[in-house]
């Protein structure tokens, strides 16, 4: 695997190291002794996947406060999504910045996040698949969201979305101290 960090301190894109023949190839998509190397969470807890039917479907931006704190290693297995996250640790340099790339069947790029990230993404194709791996278990109570278009942040998606949940366009304007569950002065 190549680890490719992103401008966001501590979150990587993660392409195949492919070996192949006539018959095609094979890659790892995991491996502990490579992850640990740089310096990337190795035990992960759930894996999920999501299918999405539509061009512009959005699904983000997610995450997790405190000791529910999620990190995700996320795939495209079908179809074509740009993945974005947000930086939201207070003491990191790139806090409140974003980033995004296009993760598709076809490259088999990975998105690494890591804890105190928010995450989504934007399907590019019809019948999208996203397939991720993350290493805290899911909790309701810890459960936080960035509106796609929150002012704070400006991502600039790809398009304009076409299909989102009603929780996912109605999530509060960035508030620390319901976002963060930190209070600033």
């Amino acid at each position: 695997m190549k680890f490719t960090p992103t401008p966001l301190k501590d979150a990587y894109l993660i392409d195949l190291e492919k070996r192949g023949d006539e018959r095609g190839f094979f890659a790892r998509v995991f491996c502990e002794n490579e992850f640990d190397g740089a310096g990337c969470v190795t035990n992960f807890v759930q894996v999920n996947n999501s299918s999405s039917a539509d061009v512009g479907t959005l699904r983000g931006m997610h995450y997790q406060l405190g000791d529910a704190a999620e990190t995700k290693v996320v795939r495209c297995i079908k179809g074509a999504l740009w993945d974005c996250i947000i930086d939201l640790r207070p003491d990191s340099p790139t806090f409140k910045q974003w980033f995004g790339a296009e993760l598709s069947a076809e490259n088999r790029t990975m998105m690494y996040a890591p804890k105190g990230f928010a995450h989504g993404f934007i399907t590019l194709q019809p019948d999208t698949e996203a397939f991720y791996f993350v290493d805290s278990f899911y909790a309701p109570d810890a459960e936080r969201g960035i509106r796609y278009n929150d002012p704070e942040f400006n991502i600039e998606w790809p398009a304009e979305p076409k299909v989102l949940s009603d929780k996912d366009a109605n999530w509060r304007d960035f508030d620390p101290s319901w976002h963060l569950g930190v209070v600033t002065a």
